[in-house]
């Protein structure tokens, strides 16, 4: 199964842009080639599999992050942390 994640646009370059997933300092990048629509340093997207697909307003980006993180720990238990979230 493939999860959709939301991230922190940090730079762009060449048509990737570098972003941080979470509060962690975790990074990936992605593609902006199928964006529909500009996106800036700043800005929340949503990636899956290497394509930012969407950008996302913060506040959605924070609900969707609060969610994931949520359901780590109820499937890891209240000690468990995940780096990327």
């Amino acid at each position: 199964m493939c999860l959709a994640i939301p991230a922190e646009i940090l730079e762009i370059s060449d048509g990737v842009a570098t972003c941080k997933v979470g509060e962690g300092d975790t990074t990936v990048q992605a593609s902006i080639m199928l964006m529909d629509e500009d996106v800036h340093i700043g800005d929340y997207i949503i990636i899956h599999a290497g394509f930012a697909l969407r950008k996302l307003d913060p506040k959605e980006a924070e609900e969707s992050l609060k969610i994931l993180r949520d359901m780590v720990e109820l499937l890891g238990g209240e000690n468990y942390q995940h780096e990327m979230l």
